[in-house]
C-alpha cells in the first residue's frame, strides 16, 4: 500500500528531483567541455569534427554539443547560431558579472544550458519563484529588481525584458533554442 503524502511534500520532492536532474546535466555539460579542452589535437580524429564559423566565432561540434572558446573561456550549446532563429536582445554579459542570478524554469534542459554557461561569470545561481506566481516548494520569491531569468512555456518564441527580469519563452524543445539565442546575444555572437 502506498503511503499518503501531502501536496506540499509531493511538490517539494518533485522540485528536489528536478534540481537533482538539472545538476546532473550541468555536471555532464561542464565536464564535457573540460574534457574537450584537455583533449587537444589527437591525430586524424581531431580533423574530423564539424566546425562552423559564425561572425568570426568558431563553433566545434563535440558529440551532441557545440563548443565555443571565447577569450580562453569555453561555452557549450545544444545548437549553433545557424540552427537557431535570430531573436534580437540588447543585453550584455557585463550586466550579470559578479552578481547573483536567479532562475525559474519550466524546462530542465534550457535551465542547464543557462547554468552551464553563466556560472563562470555570476556570483551564484539560485532557483527562485517569480512574484505573483504559484510555485511549488520553498523557493524564495523574487522581483524584477534583481537579475532573474524566467524560462517558461509559450506558443511564441521570444526574449523579453522587464527591468532586470529576462523572459525566455518558447514551446517544448524550442525553449533550449531560445536559451541558446539569449546566450549568443549576451556573448556578442549575434551582432
Amino acid at each position: 500500500m502506498r503511503k499518503l503524502t501531502s501536496k506540499a511534500e509531493d511538490a517539494r520532492k518533485n522540485r528536489r528531483n528536478q534540481i537533482f536532474l538539472g545538476m546532473i546535466l550541468v555536471f555532464i555539460m561542464l565536464f564535457s567541455v573540460l574534457g574537450y579542452s584537455f583533449q587537444g589535437n589527437v591525430g586524424e580524429n581531431a580533423e574530423s569534427t564539424d566546425k562552423i564559423n559564425y561572425n568570426g566565432f568558431e563553433f566545434t561540434k563535440q558529440g551532441d554539443f557545440w563548443l565555443l572558446n571565447k577569450n580562453e573561456i569555453n561555452f557549450i550549446f545544444k545548437n549553433n547560431p545557424k540552427e537557431v532563429s535570430a531573436i534580437y536582445f540588447s543585453g550584455k554579459l557585463i550586466d550579470y558579472e559578479n552578481k547573483m542570478l536567479y532562475v525559474y524554469s519550466e524546462s530542465a534542459e534550457a535551465e542547464s544550458e543557462i547554468r552551464a554557461n553563466m556560472f563562470q561569470f555570476v556570483a551564484g545561481i539560485e532557483n527562485a519563484c517569480p512574484e505573483n506566481s504559484n510555485c511549488s516548494g520553498n523557493l524564495p520569491v523574487k522581483k524584477c529588481d534583481e537579475n532573474f531569468i524566467i524560462i517558461k512555456e509559450s506558443e511564441e518564441e521570444r526574449i523579453t525584458r522587464d527591468m532586470n527580469c529576462i523572459f525566455l519563452e518558447g514551446s517544448g524543445e524550442e525553449l533550449i533554442k531560445v536559451a541558446d539565442e539569449f546566450l549568443f546575444n549576451i556573448l556578442d555572437v549575434r551582432q
